[in-house]
């Protein structure tokens, strides 16, 4: 069976990316709720949208089709018993901001098209989108200031995170915080109702009902049988341990799993953020996270001898260790911001090791990142810009932004 989904590298030819263009949930900020949900600024709509713009017609430029995240959602929920069971799980997840008024919200939701729930869904519910003469409760007529029925979802154009495709199958995630823990069930509902996936019977490598969060940025396929993954503050060693219990079970071609912790702070929140592949022996990497000798702390996760258990080989030499587990002679790891301090914590504030591989040595980076893009260049690598000014506010960069669900093997 040939699935409609294929990851084997971070490298390989993009064929097709699913994304999501910001809209009206980036309205929705405001300044007294940036941290509940995530963010240091607002951005402005209407430039943030142009800088997106951009950047989908970059890769749709050089051959990539790119799915959008709201249009899946909308030809998954095709039918009324799909559009009531997709509300009804929203509203369940979102039970602390809904104040009693399930009733109303409800019927609100379910009131217009199919587009126009997920944009609400989205976007967030504001109560005074409720009109006051369906408030017929003394708790809703009391409820606190907080001003949404259903909190925005600012950090969607993150689409990376929410769910990852490993080989043919997929590892839906359980998000840390609790800002963005309902994004990944738009990805369980095109996988299990939209026509182009659920036919397939997609096999799940990790579900979202599972205890311990993880989260696609830390999850990074880099060979047809490696996987490495972040210890970070969004994904847990609890989390990866099972992931590879199940990819250890129920498939045969991925066999190794690197686990590699890295600090756990605001600037460095996935392993994405700090190290990506941009070619077949070239990566790159933020300083900061390796220690004298380029120690850090990794782990190897292999299949064990019994059942559901994992051997577990720890190690401290990041690039003996990537050298090992690829095959590979000599690899280069390209510093962000050249190594230099004060650029190298510039650029990675704003995403400078966060680069999107198309092909292999072809990499769209942030145009802001300007010193860390000439080292790239001085390595031989082709590094595509695109404007960042906006899209650098929510933390996070071209990886980040995309979910490539097909990618030719490198």
């Amino acid at each position: 069976m040939k699935y409609p989904v294929h990851i084997t590298s971070e490298i390989g030819e993009l064929k097709t990316v699913i994304l999501h263009r910001p809209g009206k949930e980036v309205e929705n900020l405001t300044p007294q709720y940036l941290k509940r949900l995530l963010f240091d600024d607002i951005p402005f709509l209407p430039a943030i949208q142009k800088e997106h713009d951009y950047f989908a017609n970059t890769l749709k430029n050089r051959g990539v089709e790119v799915l959008y995240l709201s249009t899946l959602m909308e030809e998954s929920l095709y039918s009324n018993e799909t559009r009531e069971k997709f509300v009804d799980q929203i509203l369940t997840e979102s039970k602390s901001n809904i104040n009693g008024a399930w009733k109303n919200l409800r019927a609100y939701l379910l009131s217009g098209s199919t587009k126009e729930l997920v944009d609400k869904v989205m976007s967030g519910v504001l109560k005074t989108e409720i009109a006051a003469e369906k408030k017929v409760h003394l708790y809703e007529l009391m409820s606190d200031h907080y001003p949404f029925y259903l909190d925005p979802m600012p950090n969607l154009y993150f689409t990376r995170d929410p769910a990852a495709i490993i080989g043919h199958g997929v590892s839906i995630n359980r998000m840390q915080e609790r800002a963005r823990k309902r994004e990944s069930i738009f990805t369980e509902y095109i996988m299990n109702f939209h026509p182009r996936f659920a036919e397939f019977q997609i096999p799940r490598w990790f579900n979202r009902s599972y205890r311990f969060a993880m989260e696609g940025g830390d999850q990074l396929v880099l060979s047809h049988d490696t996987l490495a993954i972040g210890v970070s503050a969004r994904t847990s060693p609890q989390a990866i341990e099972e992931l590879a219990i199940n990819l250890f079970s129920e498939q045969e071609q991925i066999t190794k799993v690197l686990v590699v912790e890295i600090p756990k702070s605001r600037a460095f929140m996935h392993l994405d953020t700090v190290f990506t592949m941009v070619d077949h022996n070239k990566f790159t990497i933020h300083p900061a996270i390796e220690g004298p000798d380029g120690y850090m702390r990794i782990f190897l996760l292999e299949k064990g001898d019994q059942k559901n258990r994992v051997k577990i080989t720890e190690g401290h030499n990041f690039s003996e260790t990537l050298k090992q587990i690829l095959g590979l002679e000599e690899i280069v790891l390209i510093p962000c911001g050249g190594g230099d301090p004060i650029a190298s914590a510039r650029e990675q504030w704003n995403d400078g090791s966060n680069t999107l591989a198309i092909s292999p040595g072809v990499v769209v980076t942030y145009d802001r990142n300007y010193v860390s893009n000439e080292v790239l260049r001085s390595h031989g690598l082709e590094v595509i810009e695109v404007p960042s000014s906006e899209l650098s506010r929510g933390r996070g960069g071209p990886r980040c932004m995309s979910m490539p669900i097909y990618r030719a093997d490198s």
